[in-house]
């Protein structure tokens, strides 16, 4: 029982976070830790600006205006699920920028049982990744580049994974407009969960672009999300037919919903291919401290739908004010059908 339960968490790690397949590990890398990705859609990552948060989603964001910044990050997500981000960011002037940071997920404690269904003892579970970031800008160039050294631990009872892990990105700002590329988890797996598993990081290039409306308080961001895969559809979690069970990953019907039907007959499956891909959000900057956010996700809509319920899955919303010593940002998003997710964060000025 003890193994079975074991298995249902690494699932949820493998698979409940990413529909597109389930094919990579550390899917919590996925996850939008910070308040202001998750408002956005799930990615921040071409904006440039003087939010430390911004480097959890773009390496190349960092630079010296986020001097001696720290940010907290915390959701409850659902039940005794918790994550997070925590990063902190120090300017070395000429030499460029550096920040460290930890992103982290917390299944909670289990109780163990063995073959027979005897008590053993309790046990948590969790991922981890430790982060050391470095960025400068290019010459006397409006070019910006980052890079991120991930160190990935993941531990789930006596079950321990290890990897190391790297994100590069460039941004290029200039005025009111902002563009970033960026390629996530290149790395290698030390240390598998077992020896015949076959653990695989999440690997994502992403392309992303911001713009400040002029005379109008409106940033609005689109992001191309998984560049380096084009087909995003996903085996059905509504398995009305029992062609599929989560221990069985062979090909199955796309789920079959009235909106899914409606965009392929009217644009067609590649089309809707390209959807999945694309991220936008807007940020409405009511004052110089106090901004709105509200974004669609596509692909989050199409994948947490249910045939006879629609919901608000795709959209998420938030906001965020800033003072002279510290910042709050809010997020509220819905990474799963029947959870509400509320993402705080606190942005410490030292």
């Amino acid at each position: 029982m003890k193994k079975s339960i074991l298995i249902i968490v690494i699932l949820v790690v493998t698979k409940f976070y990413a529909q597109i397949g389930g094919n990579a590990t550390y899917r919590f890398l996925d996850i939008p830790s910070t308040a202001r990705a998750a408002s956005l859609g799930g990615s921040a990552m071409p904006i440039w600006g003087d939010d430390i948060n911004l480097i959890y989603g773009n390496p190349a964001a960092l630079n010296k205006f986020m001097h001696n910044q720290v940010t907290l990050n915390y959701c409850n997500f659902i039940g005794d699920l918790n994550y997070g981000y925590i990063a902190y960011a120090y300017d070395l002037k000429k030499y460029g920028t550096v920040a460290s940071g930890i992103q982290f997920f917390d299944y909670g404690k289990f109780k163990g049982y063995d073959e027979n269904g005897n008590y053993t003892s309790n046990f948590r579970a969790g991922d981890y990744s430790l982060n050391m970031t470095y960025a400068k800008r290019f010459d006397d160039t409006s070019f910006n580049i980052g890079i991120s050294v991930k160190t990935i631990l993941s531990q789930f009872e006596t079950y321990r994974s290890v990897a190391s892990a790297v994100d590069f990105g460039v941004n290029y700002h200039r005025n009111r407009f902002s563009a970033s590329i960026l390629a996530k988890n290149f790395g290698y797996v030390w240390k598998s969960y077992t020896s015949t598993s076959t653990d695989k990081l999440p690997l994502n290039w992403q392309l992303g672009l911001a713009y400040k409306v002029s005379k109008a308080p409106f940033r609005l961001t689109l992001v191309y999300d998984y560049l380096n895969q084009w087909n995003l559809k996903y085996i059905s979690p509504v398995d009305t037919t029992g062609q599929t069970n989560p221990f069985n990953s062979s090909p199955s019907k796309i789920q079959d919903t009235s909106s899914f039907k409606k965009f392929t007959k009217r644009f067609g499956s590649k089309a809707d291919n390209f959807a999945r891909h694309i991220t936008i959000g807007a940020e409405i900057i009511l004052t110089k401290n106090f901004t709105l956010r509200i974004a669609y996700n596509y692909r989050r809509q199409l994948e947490m739908i249910l045939p006879d319920r629609r919901g608000i899955n795709g959209f998420s919303f938030g906001f965020g004010f800033k003072t002279k010593r510290f910042g709050f940002n809010y997020a509220f998003t819905k990474m799963a059908f029947p959870g509400n997710s509320s993402i705080f964060n606190l942005n410490i000025f030292i």
